[in-house]
């Protein structure tokens, strides 16, 4: 199917033909595994299906295209789905940076970088201490 056929189904429908792509695609690859069939297109084409749906769901999550009004369902509010604004995500600056620049900042002014953290190793004193008590001396 087209984005524009999903567009046009419920909420509860898009569901409904998300499951069935699903197992059509779980029974097709189930069947490729025992060499029963060779259906690379039909394979390609559920995937991209899936996409599709998976598509026109978050859509409607972020409110681009709002559930035809006749396709709601009693939980959804008319309201809503006409009040809806998109949500705009900040770009989150990804950890590797941060810790780049953090470890770049500790260079600079001499600090040990937070990245490398040492092992504390038990004290060889602790281990003298108890081998002498345990001894006596005569």
């Amino acid at each position: 199917m087209e984005a524009e056929k999903y567009r046009n189904l419920g909420n509860d429908e898009l569901a409904l033909e998300a499951r069935k792509t699903a197992e059509q695609l779980f029974r097709l690859r189930f069947q490729m595994k025992l060499g029963q069939t060779e259906g690379v297109k039909k394979l390609r084409e559920l995937r991209r299906d899936i996409a599709r749906i998976k598509t026109v769901e978050r859509e409607r999550e972020l409110g681009l295209h709002p559930t035809p009004a006749g396709k709601l369902t009693d939980t959804e509010k008319p309201e809503a789905a006409a009040v809806a604004k998109p949500v705009r995500k900040k770009a989150a600056k990804p950890a590797r940076k941060k810790a780049a620049k953090k470890a770049a900042g500790a260079r600079r002014s001499g600090a040990r970088s937070t990245s490398r953290r040492s092992v504390a190793k038990p004290s060889s004193n602790k281990k003298k201490a108890a081998r002498s008590s345990s001894v006596k001396k005569g």
